[in-house]
């Protein structure tokens, strides 16, 4: 039995189940046993590869697609670069190595990185020892100014809550200890409050069995967000994995050596994700008074910033034991039926910035 289980198993027995989304945040963020604080979960010896890591081009164009942002603010003299969970650093050190080529970008910037786990920390530290970096533990630390903030695969690891219809009415998922082993079950706990928190698009079609997820964090967050850029400029790029509309379904997942694994059976061990609900988002970025642009696909999004013209100036000087995974990373970022459809591309903005770039007929 792992450390966070049986300090979870005790924890119920004092207080009662654990919602979803308290589960959630212990597995990944708890002090001395979280996930993220314990371990460097990307590429083929953790549990999970992240598009920055699939192929340079990816963080590359991120970096373009941001010192166009700044030309679109007005080329601020000072503005904030910020990424939320930035991993091993990678996506920033391809972005920065990128944006060289617009002058005054870099000579503007004050590099910001929000990101709670020790050990990637480290990671990033290494990654950019070039650069100037500020980490902070929040977003809250952030200091004033126009910023432009990239967010990949971050809201997808904040937690929800889960609900599900049963014969009762709406009930909450919540975690209790399993009276038959040493492990943890689901249990449903009455809540017809539950309604009130159902995204509208859904209300009137639940059935028995249904069940629909929420992050209240992720929305707080996003209405955060954009208070901050109707307040002081700037723009969010948000990619993740999800739907572009609310849906009924349950999408907490695990991951533990490339391959899912039972979400309840080994805390703290495993990476805990849940699709993102784009429509939900965007509707957070709106009431915090920012414009959304999107979402599109990520494999539209790419495409429209130039990847397949990166990508054969890279074939052209890559040796021939090197072409084959070039080709492979470009099919894996934008392809349909791999990361091109499912993962999603989103931007809040100032009410006034022009239309971000690859966003062209993207409003919302």
């Amino acid at each position: 039995m792992s450390d966070l289980l049986s300090q979870m198993r005790r924890e119920i027995e004092a207080t009662g189940p654990l919602s979803v989304a308290d589960f959630m945040a212990q597995c990944l963020c708890h002090p001395k046993f979280g996930y993220y604080m314990t371990r460097d979960p990307f590429g083929s010896q953790g549990d999970f590869t992240t598009a920055p890591e699939i192929s340079q081009c990816f963080g590359e164009l991120l970096g373009l697609w941001a010192a166009i942002s700044w030309q679109q603010m007005g080329s601020p003299s000072a503005f904030h670069l910020v990424e939320l969970g930035p991993g091993r650093g990678t996506l920033m050190k391809d972005a920065l190595r990128a944006s060289k080529a617009v002058p005054g970008f870099q000579e503007a910037m004050t590099l910001h990185l929000v990101e709670i786990s020790p050990t990637l920390r480290q990671k990033q530290k290494d990654s950019l020892k070039d650069y100037t970096v500020h980490w902070h533990d929040s977003l809250l630390n952030l200091p004033d100014g126009p910023a432009i903030i990239l967010a990949n695969e971050f809201f997808d690891a904040l937690p929800i809550r889960q609900f599900e219809k049963s014969d009762k009415g709406w009930a909450e998922r919540f975690i209790d200890i399993d009276p038959d082993g040493e492990g943890l079950r689901f249990v449903l706990k009455t809540d017809e409050a539950a309604q009130a928190l159902m995204p509208p698009a859904l209300k009137g079609k639940d059935n028995i069995g249904a069940r629909f997820e929420i992050s209240s964090v992720s929305q707080n967050i996003a209405m955060g967000l954009a208070e901050r850029l109707k307040d002081q400029g700037g723009c969010v790029l948000a990619i993740d994995y999800g739907s572009a509309h609310a849906n009924f379904g349950d999408t907490l997942q695990a991951l533990k050596g490339h391959q899912f694994s039972d979400v309840l059976e080994t805390p703290g061990e495993a990476d805990l994700t849940a699709h993102v609900d784009f429509e939900t988002l965007s509707n957070s970025f709106r009431a915090g008074g920012a414009n959304v642009w999107g979402p599109i696909p990520q494999g539209i999004f790419l495409e429209r910033l130039g990847i397949t013209a990166r990508m054969q100036a890279l074939l052209n000087t890559a040796r021939p034991d090197q072409r084959d995974s070039l080709i492979a990373a470009h099919k894996r970022l934008c392809a349909p039926d791999e990361m091109g459809q499912l993962f999603k591309v989103l931007c809040a903005t100032h009410p006034d910035h022009p239309t971000p770039a690859a966003f062209e007929e993207s409003a919302s």
